[in-house]
């Protein structure tokens, strides 16, 4: 009995003593895009479109009337929120979808976002898309959440 007792604190001291491995971080791998149905996939291209053109109505109109969209100091909600916050966009967008799902009037994209003119760009970061629309209407967009894949600092 006396001996278990030994051989187990032995154990443990040994392994408690034993040099620990930490793993370096990998970077992730890029997911692969994945084809949206069409009506889905207008809803991105028009986004594109519309941030390429500077064409802030535009994209405001891709929302919900109470949509919502991040910046830097919180949410902004509604078209006329979301058309000021535009205001200063434009450049070659180009985003890409990794998932989505849709249930009668809602649903989503999970996707990626990169800047320049030519495919392919790298990925500079990542998006959902909550969508909504009303019964046999297009999708719009009742919130955009999106975030930069640049490292921050810890």
């Amino acid at each position: 009995m006396r001996y278990a007792h030994v051989t187990r604190a032995f154990a443990l001291v040994t392994l408690a003593s034993a040099p620990t491995y930490a793993q370096a971080p990998t970077a992730p791998t890029a997911l692969p895009s994945i084809t949206l149905p069409a009506e889905l996939d207008r809803v991105l291209r028009d986004y594109e479109r519309a941030w390429k053109n500077g064409d802030e109505d535009a994209l405001a109109a891709l929302f919900t009337p109470d949509g919502f969209v991040p910046t830097g100091q919180g949410w902004v909600r509604g078209r006329d929120a979301i058309r000021a916050t535009y205001a200063t966009s434009g450049g070659g967008l180009q985003l890409r979808a990794l998932a989505f799902a849709v249930q009668d009037t809602v649903g989503y994209i999970v996707g990626a976002y990169g800047y320049g003119d030519s495919a392919p760009v790298p990925d500079r970061g990542k998006f959902v898309l909550a969508l909504r629309r009303a019964r046999g209407g297009p999708w719009l967009i009742a919130a955009d959440i999106d975030q930069s894949n640049r490292q921050q600092p810890q």
